[in-house]
């Protein structure tokens, strides 16, 4: 498999009024090779949300390195690129899916997901047609012209997926996923983003705190101490 992200030596500490800079994370490696599923666990507090947030170039590391296809995105303390293309690379390349879906309550499901590429091409209809090809591809065929307010916990999470996958990216992250999920709809979302990942060759780095669907993934870390190792989930 070809290596597709690689960050090195992630460093970061937040100022504390008064007192020493607390560091959360200290000298942090990951990669993800392409269609690899990568989750990291680890207890509340460990740092796990700050390093998804760097990877996400949502946030600015301390120090350290992030490549992406080879080439450095974050290097000698900045990104590479301006801000205007680092917010082009967010939306065309990296998918993010969070605990709280943070659907539009007045759009339908086939309209929240149409939106980023509408945002990024102008064409609506192009975009609506795509995203209802991606909501039957996860079963929600049925669910298109539904509110928010409609659908399941777990639709809505799919819904949430599909708007992730649509500019097709080349990685998706993703922060406690199945956290606002009962047991069945977890283990459900959590086999659907691995078969995701082979048939789309699409690369998922999952932060969770349930070792047991850490488990489905390709390879675990476990955050501690500011660092990532190799871990066995349950």
């Amino acid at each position: 498999m070809s290596m597709l992200f690689e960050a090195r030596g992630i460093t970061k500490s937040y100022a504390l009024p008064g007192r020493p800079p607390l560091p959360i994370l200290r000298e942090a490696d990951l990669s993800a090779a392409e269609g690899e599923m990568v989750t990291i666990i680890g207890a509340s507090g460990s740092g796990k949300t700050t390093l998804l947030n760097m990877l996400g170039t949502l946030d600015t590391p301390d120090g350290g390195s992030i490549f992406f296809e080879g080439e450095p995105l974050f290097q000698d303390g900045r990104y590479r690129l301006r801000k205007k293309e680092l917010a082009r690379f967010r939306n065309q390349r990296i998918g993010f899916i969070f605990q709280f879906h943070h659907l539009l309550s007045d759009f339908t499901a086939q309209e929240n997901v149409a939106m980023a590429e509408f945002i990024a091409t102008g064409r609506l209809q192009p975009a609506k047609e795509r995203a209802a090809e991606l909501l039957k591809e996860l079963g929600l065929s049925g669910r298109l012209n539904h509110l928010p307010s409609e659908l399941s916990g777990g639709e809505q999470q799919r819904v949430a997926i599909a708007r992730a996958l649509m500019n097709q990216p080349k990685l998706v992250l993703a922060d406690e996923p199945s956290g606002n999920l009962d047991s069945e709809n977890s283990q459900r979302l959590y086999e659907l983003m691995a078969s995701l990942s082979k048939e789309r060759r699409t690369s998922f780095i999952i932060v969770t705190h349930n070792e047991t669907y850490a488990g489905m993934s390709d390879r675990c870390l476990r955050m501690q101490d500011g660092r990532l190792q190799l871990c066995t989930p349950l």
